[in-house]
């Protein structure tokens, strides 16, 4: 099958060919048919990819300190080892989708073959033909929803998550900073909740389209953005605001605390500066909270992995009931994401649609939707690049077949194997990515799929 994947040495950004995952416990197969790239988040994590180490070490100092660490405990060699390995990964981009379910796992019983779709996780929801997804992050879509609308599934839970942490009453005045994906998507859910919205944002044309879209007034994040405000709440400043920029800069979370009323709440759910001033939220007594992504859930490997849900009575609100909530607004009509959408691509033109992103093609864009060909037959098995004939070296070398291409064995086992000369003839992976790597990397002659343990695995084959 293939799938967008980015290499974190060159940052480059391709669609490759990797093998198709198949149906293990708890896990839903899906073959997609649409997916959406956030811009927002997306483009800040190929951006990171594309600076150099330097340029990485400065912006994510946490990693260099735990490089650091390492080096002290393990020595700088095996340091070096492991971050070069890291380095010369692939990584799946994507995290929201939709598409048809092929089949279930042992232990799934909420759906079945040919149930329509929203998936949601990054590492799951990948944009790629085939997704492999804990059935918590799965959820059935309403009939009158179509795959293109309900890819924005997840970019619909951020949002929600963000207005429930906002804890709203009907008719209260609330500010969204950040009109993009998801800011367009909270005032519309605002709206739906009865409530009345100011939006403001660098861009006037994202303006005009949030008034479009249910805003009763809006405006830059300008030096007259404290007074339109205020005059727009009756002098009273904001009940609520929500930060939905993906910015650097502070300068949101300090608009915020100027906007905001004597004991508003101000709730974070883009990855903005979160240097907070005390003067103002000190003076108003804000509180202020920083949304968690999809909702409860998000995170615990009891709940996402291992499908664990929480009880219903204690936890009204999961992940999946909030894409479910937000599927239901869409078929309501009271959410409408169509206006939102301004590039659609094959997914064979990713490339492109990563340039559009990243402002390559200096064009404006707002929702990107990859779609894919959902009755493309897949290759059974994959061609990679030959190998050179043996030599009588070679042929009379050990020859080692090994089953697992986790971090152990690409940072141990392959280095240290091929130092002594083994030929790495087969390997087998429940991962099509990391068992795709590994085979190109150790140069074997197949990666192969057979049951072990009780799981299948996935199967590609280099020509010799």
């Amino acid at each position: 099958m293939k799938q967008v994947l980015q290499n974190l040495k060159s940052g480059t950004v391709t669609v490759t060919d990797v093998p198709a995952p198949v149906a293990r416990p708890g896990l839903v197969l899906v073959r997609t048919a649409a997916s959406l790239i956030s811009a927002g988040t997306e483009r800040m994590t190929v951006e990171a990819g594309q600076k150099s180490l330097l340029g990485r070490a400065v912006q994510q100092p946490a990693l260099v300190k735990q490089v650091i660490q390492k080096a002290r405990s393990e020595g700088i060699s095996n340091t070096f080892d492991a971050v070069r390995a890291k380095l010369a990964s692939l990584v799946a981009l994507g995290y929201s989708a939709a598409g048809n379910v092929i089949e279930v796992g042992e232990g799934v019983t909420d759906f079945r073959p040919g149930d329509r779709v929203a998936c949601a996780g990054v590492g799951y929801a990948s944009h790629a033909e085939v997704l492999s997804v804990p059935k918590n992050l799965c959820v059935r879509l309403p009939e009158s929803v179509g795959f293109d609308a309900a890819a924005f599934g997840t970019l619909g839970a951020i949002a929600m998550q963000g207005v429930r942490l906002a804890e709203l009453t009907l008719g209260e005045s609330v500010v969204v900073i950040g009109l993009g994906l998801i800011g367009q998507l909270t005032v519309q859910l605002l709206k739906a909740h009865g409530c009345r919205v100011f939006g403001i944002d660098l861009d006037e044309k994202k303006i005009q389209l949030a008034h479009q879209l249910g805003t009763d007034d809006g405006c830059g994040p300008d030096n007259e953005a404290r007074k339109r405000v205020l005059a727009w709440s009756r002098g009273r400043g904001a009940d609520a605001v929500l930060i939905t920029a993906a910015s650097e800069s502070n300068q949101p979370v300090e608009l915020a605390g100027e906007i905001s009323r004597a004991k508003g709440r101000v709730v974070a759910v883009g990855a903005v500066g979160l240097n907070i001033p005390r003067q103002p939220y000190y003076n108003r007594e804000l509180t202020f909270k920083i949304s968690m992504s999809y909702g409860p859930g998000r995170y615990d490997p009891e709940y996402e992995e291992r499908g664990h849900d929480y009880p219903f009575a204690y936890v009204r609100w999961t992940e999946g009931r909030n894409i479910e909530a937000f599927l239901d607004l869409v078929a309501e009509g009271r959410v409408d994401v169509e206006p939102l959408i301004t590039h659609r691509f094959n997914l064979d033109e990713t490339e492109r649609a990563y340039q559009l992103i990243t402002g390559e093609l200096n064009e404006p864009y707002l929702g990107v939707v990859l779609q894919y060909d959902v009755d493309r037959e897949l290759e059974p098995r994959i061609q990679l690049a030959a190998r050179q004939a043996k030599t009588s070296t070679v042929a009379k070398s050990v020859r080692v077949g090994l089953i697992g291409a986790g971090n152990y064995a690409r940072a141990m086992l392959l280095p240290n194997f091929k130092a002594a000369g083994a030929e790495f003839h087969a390997v087998a992976s429940a991962a099509g990515v990391s068992g795709n790597e590994y085979v190109q990397t150790s140069m074997a002659a197949w990666f192969v799929g057979p049951s072990c343990a009780g799981v299948s695995l996935c199967a590609v084959q280099i020509e010799v």
